[in-house]
């Protein structure tokens, strides 16, 4: 039975399916050309990421088809639904990358409330002919322990966060549609443990009472946060966004950093991937990564593996 990852896949993953007796493909087809490359083919499971979308058309036109799989958390390139009523199964790996986008998070936070990123482009440029003025300009960074760090959607990913933000000293407080009471356990190498308890914050608290704002949400019809949701925010807080593109106004957030209410932002997804606003790239006060959340080899490996797992258990 052949297997696409049209977005790639690990080698742990991809030598796991070998050895199950699957036959792995690696290429990457054309969005336009894989209904025919899976027919032609006999493709029985399609892998992907964030890149390549599983609508209809394809579900419909490749009857060889059995497993959807989407290597990571979020599945809205994947009519996940309409696939299921086909009789497909569709399967994600929910857990395995979120250590990797919570440090992510952390990597940006930090990053913003020490100026890293603007320092980072400042420096090659000016480092040598203005290097006092640089030092002045960067001069007035802020600690993060003792800081409120707000989270909104305290899934997986979100708790993961809020363990590393507990970890180096941060209060933390969260808003969930879902998890009124979660119980965090933080592990440290000698397998020591501490277990904290949280209980949820209304919406309108986590926004007004955060020093930062981190969100770990799906996709969404509707902004989580715009002109409103700023409106409520401290004067100086940041905001990170690693989630999906569309959850964050995007012309609010630049308006809001331009007029002093929003003093940073760190973006790893965008409403127009992959060509993200030219406004949001040139703003020396937001943080840029290419959606890169889940792009360690840990998580990859992770990624690879659970993926095999669960196409072994449904076909053999």
């Amino acid at each position: 039975m052949k297997v696409l990852a049209n977005d790639g896949i690990s080698k742990s993953g991809a030598d796991k399916l070998v050895k199950n007796g699957f036959d792995i493909i690696t290429v990457s087809v054309e969005q336009g050309q894989l209904i025919n490359y899976i027919n032609k083919n006999d493709v029985v499971v399609l892998l992907v990421r964030s890149a390549t979308k599983v609508r209809k058309d394809i579900i419909d036109s490749c009857p060889s088809l059995k497993i959807i799989g989407r290597g990571g958390v979020g599945m809205d390139n994947i009519d996940v639904e309409y696939a299921r009523e086909k009789g497909l199964k569709v399967i994600n790996t929910p857990a395995a990358s979120s250590l990797s986008v919570a440090e992510l998070v952390i990597a940006h936070l930090y990053s913003c409330v020490r100026f890293l990123h603007i320092s980072n482009r400042n420096m090659p440029l000016e480092g040598d002919t203005n290097f006092k003025s640089l030092k002045k300009a960067f001069a007035k960074g802020i600690e993060l322990r003792g800081k409120t760090l707000g989270i909104i959607g305290f899934g997986r990913i979100g708790q993961e966060v809020a363990k590393i933000a507990i970890g180096i000293g941060m209060h933390v407080i969260y808003y969930d549609l879902h998890n009124d009471k979660v119980n965090i356990e933080l592990m440290f190498f000698d397998n020591k443990k501490i277990d904290f308890s949280l209980e949820k914050s209304s919406f309108e608290d986590v926004l007004s009472k955060s020093d930062f704002i981190t969100l770990h949400v799906p996709a969404q019809k509707e902004y989580v946060i715009g002109e409103k949701e700023f409106d409520l925010m401290k004067t100086g807080a940041g905001v990170i966004n690693a989630s999906r593109g569309g959850v964050i106004d995007e012309v609010a957030l630049n308006k809001n950093i331009d007029e002093g209410k929003i003093s940073f932002a760190a973006l790893d997804t965008f409403e127009n991937e992959p060509k993200p606003e030219i406004t949001l790239l040139m703003n020396p006060k937001i943080s840029l990564t290419p959606h890169i959340g889940a792009a360690t080899n840990e998580a990859q490996d992770r990624i690879g593996v659970e993926l095999a797992d669960q196409i072994t258990e449904i076909l053999k």
